[in-house]
């Protein structure tokens, strides 16, 4: 067996709209975007790529798998986000410092949030977990 090494090329998200999705998420991150046909665009969303594939259907139920952009300061990122065309779905769970998480929904309902680490303590977790040295 060969030792392929395997990377995450892009996140696909299926969309009704592609064009105008990818345009609410390159705003959001304030990064490039691309349109490559009317069923497919891509965001340049560093180190990854969000790419949106036009399917028939509307979003049906929760997300399985969603996005989480680390933000500065909550509130703010909130106001941009709804400016922008998304809005909160009601789970939020900030500490006095403004650490924690916003649960928001795209313009098509596509579930993300907003995390506030400041204090740097999920980094210092997650560094933790993956160095092998987290107890559970």
């Amino acid at each position: 067996m060969s030792d392929m090494r395997m990377i995450i090329q892009e996140i696909m998200i299926d969309c009704l709209r592609p064009a105008d999705l990818s345009q609410f998420w390159a705003d959001l991150l304030r990064c490039r975007r691309g349109v490559l046909s009317d069923r497919l665009a891509v965001v340049a969303a560093e180190p990854l790529r969000l790419s949106f594939q036009q399917v028939p259907e509307p979003k049906q139920v929760k997300n399985r798998l969603h996005l989480d952009i680390q933000v500065p300061d909550a509130v703010e990122a909130i106001a941009r986000a709804t400016a922008l065309g998304a809005h909160t779905a009601g789970r939020r769970r900030l500490d006095d410092g403004g650490d924690g998480y916003v649960v928001m929904l795209d313009p098509e309902g596509n579930e993300f949030c907003f995390v506030v680490d400041n204090a740097g303590e999920w980094e210092q977790r997650t560094a933790d977990a993956l160095a092998g040295s987290a107890t559970e």
